[in-house]
């Protein structure tokens, strides 16, 4: 009975470690391809001047320019501010031209942090 009883915690402890470690989840703070490009623009402008986020990934003959479009690049910077600052608060709506996502969005040779 004992051997028994130890088996079925063992199991118990195996599945609830298996589940736990499956049901987290990264997230990932992208442009919303649906917001107008000007919203898009003044939230990327915003970030990089006032929000004090890194913008040189997304400079020419960096690993983040290719492709070459303002989605491309604001979501590069929104990522990197959300990433940086969602410890202290921050969220991921850039005046509603930010979403998050559960698929890593990195690319090529343009790798998007991920910080638990």
């Amino acid at each position: 009975m004992k051997s028994f009883l130890s088996r079925i915690a063992i199991a118990l402890l195996f599945i609830t470690v298996t589940f736990s470690a499956k049901a987290e989840f990264g997230q990932w703070c992208v442009a919303d391809s649906q917001i107008p490009d000007y919203v898009t623009q003044a939230a990327l402008d915003w970030a990089c001047q006032q929000g004090g986020t890194d913008c040189s990934k997304i400079q020419p003959n960096q690993p983040c320019f290719l492709p070459n479009t303002l989605k491309d690049h604001a979501s590069v910077v929104f990522n990197s501010y959300y990433q940086s600052y969602k410890h202290m608060g921050a969220d991921c709506y850039f005046s509603s031209a930010a979403i998050l996502t559960q698929r890593d969005p990195s690319h090529d040779s343009c790798h998007f942090e991920y910080i638990k």
